[in-house]
Formats: C-alpha cells, structure tokens, sequence
C-alpha cells in the first residue's frame, strides 16, 4: 500500500529553482542532499503538499533517466488568498508570464508563470 508520495521536477539549474520555489512562491524547504556543497535533490513542503527539485544530472546518473525540464506536459498548481497580488510580486521579480489573472470558472481567479526551467506554475485563489 502506497502511504504518501511528493512531485519531483527536474531541474537544468537547481539553485535557480530553488530561489524560485522558496524565495518567491515561499515554500519551506524541509530536505536537501547531499547536504554539503551544491544539492542534487531538495524537497519543499506547501500545507500537505511535496515539491521535490532534482538536478538533471542526477536523475541521469541515479535514474538514468534523461529528463528535459519545461515541457508543457504538466502544471504546479499552488492556491493563494489572492492572485492579483501574488502575480504582480512574481512579475516584479521577473518570472516570465504565460496568463495574466483571469476570472477562470468554478469562482476561481488564477494566473500562469514559468518557473527557471519553463515549468507552468499557475496560482489560483476561490473569488470572493
């Protein structure tokens, strides 16, 4: 029986990403390793959710996998108390806009942004 599980997306730059995810979007970073010098694997937590960030080196060399970080194939989804506010702090940072806030349906708000490596990130919050 599977008893938990986290999203791991792979990243070309890892401390890129990792200035992303914590310093922006704020997750709080609960794992790294190796934990001396440069990471290959860090893992974030938001609520009960799992964000892990691997370099692509080291899914080649662990996995053998050949990852290729940007495609479209999916999206991180994060929920916010207000989209406005969040996407104007992100776009002042300089993360590249994919959508603008838009009223989306189901009385959600959300917009879209790229993380380092072109992940769609979308930030929604329920319209009040």
């Amino acid at each position: 029986m599977l008893a938990d599980g986290l999203v791991n997306v792979y990243t070309r730059d890892i401390e890129a990403a990792i200035r992303f995810y914590r310093d922006l979007l704020g997750l709080a970073e609960r794992f790294r390793t190796p934990t001396e010098g440069a990471p290959e694997h860090v893992e974030f937590r938001a609520g009960g959710f799992t964000l892990g960030l691997g370099s692509v080196e080291a899914a080649r060399r662990v996995h053998g996998i050949d990852a290729e970080p940007g495609r479209p194939a999916m999206a991180l989804v994060f929920w916010t108390d207000e989209v406005d506010r969040e996407f104007a702090r992100l776009v002042a940072a300089g993360v590249p806009v994919v959508i603008a806030p838009h009223d989306a349906g189901n009385d959600n708000r959300s917009a879209v942004v790229r993380d380092p490596d072109g992940n769609l990130v979308e930030i929604v919050a329920k319209v009040a």
